[in-house]
C-alpha cells in the first residue's frame, strides 16, 4: 500500500493527517502511518500509543526497544526492526542480543531485567498468555504498570507489524532487510 497522495485523500484522511502532523511535526508519509491512514479514525490513537511508548513508558528506553525488537522479529517485520535498530543500540542493547534476535535465538548474557522482558514477551507471543511465574517476576521487577507496558508493547507492535505485513511494507529506501522469514 503506497502512501496516499494528498490530492487523493478523503476529507477524513486529510483531517487525520493534519492532526497527526500537529502532534508529530511531520506528515504520515511512510509505514505504518501511511497504511493506518486507510482507516483515518485509527491514525491519531495509534500515534498516541507510540508517543506514550516513547515518552511515558514505565520501562526504560532499552527495555522498550528490546520488546519492540521481539515483536518485530516474531512477525518478521523488517520495517519496524530497522526503524528501531539505531534507537535500540543507542539505548544500550548489546549487539549480541540484537543479533541473537535476528537469528531467532534466545540471547545469552542478558541482564536480569532483559531476561524478564524476553521471557514475558516470548511467552505472550507464542502462547497467548504468560505463566504465573513469568508474570510474578515481571510484577516484582517492574510493578503492575510495567507488566501492562510489556504486554501493551507486544500488542501494539504486533498490530503495526500485522498491518505492515498485510500492506507489504518492506524496508525504507537504502535499507537492507535484517530479518529473514523463519522456515515453515
Amino acid at each position: 500500500m503506497p502512501p496516499i497522495p494528498p490530492d487523493k485523500m478523503t476529507d477524513a484522511q486529510k483531517k487525520a493527517a493534519a492532526e497527526y502532523k500537529a502532534l508529530r511535526g511531520v506528515d504520515p508519509a511512510g509505514p505504518p502511518w501511511s497504511v493506518i491512514l486507510r482507516v483515518p479514525d485509527l491514525l491519531v490513537p495509534s500515534l498516541e500509543m507510540r508517543l506514550h511508548n516513547m515518552n511515558n513508558s514505565a520501562l526504560s528506553r532499552k527495555l522498550t526497544e528490546f520488546a519492540i525488537f521481539i515483536a518485530a522479529r516474531h512477525w518478521t517485520n523488517n520495517w519496524e526492526f530497522n526503524a528501531h535498530y539505531d534507537a535500540g543500540v543507542k539505548a544500550g542493547l548489546k549487539a549480541s542480543i540484537i543479533e541473537a534476535l535476528i537469528d531467532g535465538r534466545r540471547p545469552r548474557d542478558m541482564a536480569e531485567d532483559e531476561e524478564i522482558v524476553y521471557d514475558f514477551c516470548t511467552e505472550l507471543i507464542e502462547k497467548g498468555s504468560v505463566s504465573d511465574p513469568t508474570y510474578a517476576r515481571a510484577v516484582a521487577k517492574f510493578g503492575e504498570a510495567g507488566a501492562v507496558e510489556i504486554a501493551g508493547l507486544e500488542g501494539y507492535y504486533t498490530y503495526l507489524s500485522m498491518l505492515m505485513n498485510t500492506a507489504r511494507s518492506g524496508v525504507r529506501a537504502g535499507d537492507q532487510p535484517r530479518l529473514m522469514p523463519f522456515p515453515k
